[in-house]
């Protein structure tokens, strides 16, 4: 994914992971997304429509809104409408975008659980079972086979064996896998779990918005501290008055205004 579509992208995932910050359930970002995605890789004239160079942004945003409000939760449609208000340098790129990102909030929900590892492995175990299973392969490659029919195939081998993430995941490759291999797909995944896990996430709690370059700046500083990515998920709370909140795991640092007051109240009183 090249130029305009990478900067969509790239919007997109902020717009998810703000929505994330806030408490959207990952689990449903993810299944909510891959909806949308099998509906625009289904719908020609829809995907032509909300990747459309010459359209109104804002346009294509409120025709989004207006096929999905009440099919889809709020978060997932906030993420949508940035997606089609955004440009795209192909019709298939938004489609790639919304699948992706709803591998990353499924992926994000394994997080969220602490199976993100576990998803990993089995990912690549399915892959490696697939590999070596010709008459796996012959059945998933049935042209008389339904999509749904070769994914219930596949949930049926994994139900009580993996992770609901893992389940998920599969199915989605199998139903859909637009064009690509099993393999090809599912190694994908894998190695965005892959890049997930070697991050560790910050949520920064500050009073107003963070610019671009600040944001940078703090991961950079996040990424010294701990040796390793650091991804930043901001919070905007104008009830800290100023200052930032960060916390890394059980780890706090807490340097906004709001702290020092109550810090300076404790002091006071005792």
């Amino acid at each position: 994914m090249l130029g305009s579509s990478r900067d969509a992208l790239a919007q997109g995932r902020t717009v998810l992971r703000q929505q994330l910050s806030a408490g959207a359930d990952p689990a449903v970002l993810g299944s909510e997304l891959f909806a949308v995605a099998n509906l625009l890789d289904d719908a020609h004239s829809l995907r032509r429509a909300l990747a459309d160079p010459s359209a109104i942004d804002a346009s294509k945003r409120g025709l989004a809104a207006s096929l999905l409000r009440g099919k889809v939760s709020d978060p997932t449609l906030s993420v949508v409408e940035s997606l089609a208000g955004s440009r795209w340098s192909s019709e298939n790129d938004l489609v790639d975008g919304a699948e992706q990102l709803g591998v990353e909030a499924t992926l994000l929900a394994a997080e969220r659980d602490g199976a993100l590892d576990r998803v990993e492995d089995e990912l690549f175990r399915v892959e490696r079972v697939v590999s070596g299973s010709p008459e796996l392969q012959n059945a998933l490659a049935d042209p008389q086979r339904s999509g749904a029919d070769k994914a219930a195939l596949l949930r049926g081998l994994l139900e009580g064996k993996a992770a609901q993430q893992t389940i998920d995941l599969v199915s989605q490759a199998v139903a859909h896998p637009r064009g690509q291999r099993l393999i090809r797909v599912l190694s994908g995944y894998g190695d965005v779990a892959a890049r997930l896990r070697e991050q560790l996430t910050a949520t920064v709690t500050s009073a107003f918005p963070l610019d671009d370059a600040l944001q940078q700046r703090l991961g950079q500083a996040l990424a010294q501290m701990y040796g390793r990515t650091v991804r930043t998920d901001l919070v905007v709370d104008p009830s800290v008055v100023g200052g930032l909140r960060i916390q890394v795991g059980d780890e706090v640092i807490d340097g906004t205004i709001l702290s020092r007051l109550s810090q300076a109240q404790r002091a006071l009183a005792g």
